[in-house]
């Protein structure tokens, strides 16, 4: 396997156990209401992050190698705005905007990661524009796992090794199911 493709399969597989991440904390969230918390006036809800992360990736990843990164037709500033959906419609912004971004990522050959492409005129390498995306996504999604987390508070199900369960998973304790509790 040549090292543009092993490149692109692990980036596959690294967006969507973030991307899962997310999805697991929307599983644990059980009313429209846990979606729009702020943690105060200057924090963002989950349900403006969603919107934010969605409207980012439609604008940087559709025709990609063909246009700006930055559409025209995008509306950042509104991203940032509380619009009162409802759960079902968050999670259809949330997958729409994946959809996009993988869909994207799963259409690239090797030859297309040395490519040329443009985000706010800013020229840079597929790799590169990949890259940037791989830190400013994640950064997010941890913002959502950790609002999620304040919400729930004691009923939280971890998404990893729970506190004072590391000793059982190096000793190759099976944490596929992340959330159950450890004996």
């Amino acid at each position: 396997m040549s090292i543009g493709t092993e490149y692109l399969q692990t980036v596959i597989r690294r967006v969507k156990y973030y991307k899962e991440l997310g999805d697991k904390t929307f599983e644990q969230l059980n009313s429209d209401t846990e979606f729009h918390y702020q943690p105060n006036k200057e924090s963002n809800s989950i349900a403006v992050i969603i919107q934010h992360m969605a409207g980012n990736m439609l604008s940087r990843w559709t025709n990609f190698l063909t246009e700006d990164g930055e559409k025209e037709w995008r509306q950042r500033d509104d991203e940032f705005t509380e619009h009162n959906y409802t759960k079902t419609q968050l999670l259809e912004i949330w997958e729409k905007g994946w959809r996009c971004f993988l869909g994207a990522l799963e259409s690239l050959q090797e030859e297309d990661l040395l490519k040329c492409i443009h985000i706010r005129q800013e020229k840079l390498s597929v790799t590169d524009a990949i890259n940037r995306q791989l830190a400013h996504y994640p950064y997010h999604v941890g913002q959502i796992v950790y609002i999620g987390r304040m919400v729930r508070d004691s009923e939280w199900k971890n998404l990893s090794i729970p506190k004072g369960h590391s000793q059982h998973y190096n000793k190759g304790q099976d944490i596929k199911d992340p959330a159950k509790k450890f004996k």
